[in-house]
């Protein structure tokens, strides 16, 4: 099967600067876009009556479809699903089978986190997959060339993902930072070589640093600078998610807040 980027629009502008990405992503990939729209007529949808949804009707979802659709510049397939978003998801990867999950970040800087209901979160928990998140204000003109990895020490495991997410980052040709960020209490960082082993061979590792003694969250946010990296990398595990705090956990904080796209790969 062709390697294929599942990317999810509700025509608004964080939706758009995520195409913009994954155009740019799809080229070095020679990956083609499934672009998923979500009618979210589900009655069991938490905003279903708070206003926060578009009301497109289907002729004009078509016709914004086949807009958006004309202007790509790699292989394209449009589709619509229904209902909850996760639930659309999960039905589209098992049946497209992406590298990647990307969808765009909208602007929450006056909600707070708590009250933050995150599409992202509702997806890593249906079914995690590797997500790219990119934030509404980020502009994309090429593929992302400088990327931060951050790890905490502990061993990992991508499992079925790892054989995709490593041919991903090979054919980028990224350059990649490791960067160790640990609280006081935190344990000394793992070795590196064993750590990304689990990311494949060979990879174009340029540098490493560690961070300690502050918030680990607040550690990836202060080093993900938009003048040095395109994107930052983070291994989430599924305590990151799954819990009923999950505004608290280093993942999400930085899935909230960062100002570089955020590449998120679930570790078994």
């Amino acid at each position: 099967m062709a390697t294929s980027l599942l990317l999810l629009t509700d025509f608004f502008q964080a939706a758009g600067r995520a195409l913009a990405y994954a155009t740019n992503l799809a080229e070095p990939l020679q990956a083609r876009l499934v672009l998923l729209h979500v009618r979210r007529d589900s009655v069991l949808d938490p905003e279903m009556f708070s206003g926060q949804l578009s009301n497109l009707s289907r002729e004009a979802i078509a016709l914004a479809l086949q807009s958006v659709t004309r202007q790509l510049r790699v292989p394209v397939v449009a589709e619509v699903g229904h209902g909850r978003v996760a639930f659309a998801v999960a039905d589209a990867i098992s049946r497209h089978q992406p590298a990647l999950v990307v969808l765009g970040r909208p602007d929450y800087s006056a909600t707070p986190d708590a009250l933050v209901q995150t599409t992202s979160l509702d997806i890593l928990r249906a079914s995690p997959y590797p997500m790219l998140v990119v934030p509404h204000h980020v502009e994309s003109s090429s593929p992302p060339r400088r990327l931060l990895l951050a790890l905490d020490g502990e061993a990992f495991d991508l499992g079925q993902h790892a054989g995709p997410v490593g041919e991903l980052l090979a054919a980028l040709q990224a350059q990649i930072t490791v960067v160790h960020v640990r609280d006081a209490e935190g344990a000394a960082p793992g070795p590196e070589a064993a750590l990304l082993a689990s990311l494949g061979p060979d990879l174009p590792v340029t540098d490493i640093r560690v961070v300690s003694g502050v918030d680990p969250a607040e550690g990836i946010l202060r080093a993900a600078r938009p003048a040095e990296y395109d994107a930052v990398v983070l291994i989430a595990r599924r305590r990151s998610f799954l819990g009923n705090l999950f505004h608290r956990s280093v993942t999400a904080r930085v899935l909230l807040h960062s100002e570089v796209p955020v590449l998120v790969l679930p570790a078994q």
